[in-house]
């Protein structure tokens, strides 16, 4: 890298230099049987030049003619995309442990044999399709600019996800693990999952209308899209943000409290930088329902004549490979604050309604406006505080601006989830529709 940095620097003003290497191992269980396991090396360098007030940049698999990959950024400067902003010098940041040596000795055979573990205990329980994906990975992630900045960091990553299927099609009841280091499912999250299930085993078709709806961790993502999507420094600058004008007001429920910790390093992947070398913090988006911050990369900071939040990320909400993608304002840490109620506390708690276990087409609606519409995979349908079985074809519409104003209380535990940690909300009034 540091050749690489030289040879850079000789034809542009300022130079960014970011590698990646991961390691995983992946494990596959369809209807509690191993169907596959999967070891894969990855590399790769991303480049970012600007010169004259302009941004170049180039990514490659294989660092093998430094000259060619250099020029391929020179290249792309004819994109005329502006770049103004400065690099950071950043030293000095807080020491996390976000490293277990132990993930390297773990072997596959250990990870099938824990997944049979799961399958053993589950299946003389229940008739539902078991499925299970687990795995390890390693990330060293290494960056450096023209203005002195080198930062490194080292992740390791255990996963598993069990779920148990409905049968005729995808939808499940599931939940995932997620730690530093190799550790057993807990029998809490397993007996989660199976109880569930076997509660909510047979198909039922009530009547739709406004409802109370319970989000599960799995499926907070759906709101919490739009609420990135708000509150990003890009959004702001497109002038395509609807709460622009709101910080310091009131936008959901006093109860709701969001925030992004890359510094919590319990939980697994923290960060003390951002994909741009600024310092990551902790950093309140809401607080008690009152809308606290924006957040910026260096590109949107400039813009906006802000300062970088540390958010500047190279990450997308549709996914994708991180060596291929410029950095831009992104919430790569998001937590929701527990509240004071149990899962089952939060069930008995609803007269009529569901809970959304699975969504379909989360990207689907306004996102700009806060809308959502999604199909339900699936709807787990409750009466009198019971859950009485799971519905097909049904689907959960609304605004964000709306529903996040009605919460009735949260789960005093939050889990891993996609895109964030979360426990599950429940809310009031929300329009569900079924095929009866």
């Amino acid at each position: 890298m540091e050749k690489l940095m030289e040879i850079a620097k000789k034809v542009s003003d300022k130079v960014e230099i970011y590698s990646l290497e991961k390691t995983e191992n992946g494990i596959v269980f369809e209807n509690a049987k191993l169907k596959d396991i999967d070891s894969k090396l990855q590399s790769g360098f991303s480049l970012r030049i600007i010169k004259d007030g302009k941004l170049g940049f180039a990514f490659t698999k294989n660092l093998i003619d430094r000259e060619e990959f250099v020029q391929n950024a020179l290249d792309s400067l004819k994109g005329g995309v502006e770049a103004k902003f400065n690099l950071p010098l950043t030293k000095d940041l807080p020491k996390l442990q976000t490293y277990d040596p132990s993930i390297e000795t773990l072997t596959n055979t250990e990870i099938v044999d824990e997944c049979n573990r799961i399958c053993d205990i589950l299946s003389p329980k229940t008739n539902g399709q078991i499925n299970l994906y687990a795995g390890s990975e390693v990330d060293k992630i290494r960056l450096i600019n023209s203005n002195g900045t080198d930062l490194s960091t080292e992740s390791s990553f255990y996963y598993n996800y069990t779920s148990i299927m409905y049968p005729g099609g995808y939808s499940s009841i599931s939940r995932v693990v997620t730690y530093k280091h190799f550790e057993k499912t807990p029998d809490e999250c397993l007996n989660y999952i199976l109880n569930t299930y076997n509660q909510a085993s047979k198909e039922v078709t009530p009547k739709g209308g406004k409802m109370k709806v319970l989000f599960l961790p799995e499926t907070l993502y759906v709101l919490m899209w739009r609420l990135w999507f708000a509150t990003s420094g890009k959004s702001l600058y497109e002038k395509q943000s609807p709460i622009s004008e709101r910080l310091g007001k009131k936008i959901f429920d006093k109860k709701l409290t969001i925030y992004n910790n890359p510094l919590y390093d319990r939980m697994p992947g923290a960060r003390s930088f951002d994909d741009e070398g600024s310092p990551c913090q902790h950093f309140l988006i809401l607080e008690n329902g009152v809308l606290k911050n924006f957040y910026y990369d260096l590109n949107y900071s400039n813009k906006l004549n802000k300062k970088s939040t540390g958010h500047g990320f190279r990450s997308a909400a549709w996914g994708g490979d991180s060596i291929t993608i410029k950095p831009t304002p992104f919430l790569s840490h998001l937590y929701i604050k527990p509240g004071d109620k149990s899962f089952s506390e939060l069930v008995k708690s609803i007269d009529r309604g569901i809970i959304i276990a699975g969504a379909l087409g989360a990207h689907s609606g306004n996102i700009p406006n806060g809308d959502f519409s999604i199909g339900l995979n699936p709807a787990l349908y409750i009466e009198n505080g019971e859950i009485v079985g799971y519905v097909k074809d049904s689907m959960a519409a609304g605004n964000i601006y709306k529903v996040m104003k009605k919460v009735i209380a949260i789960e005093d535990t939050f889990y891993p989830a996609h895109s964030g940690t979360y426990p599950s909300i429940l809310f009031d009034n929300v329009s569900v529709s079924t095929k009866s």
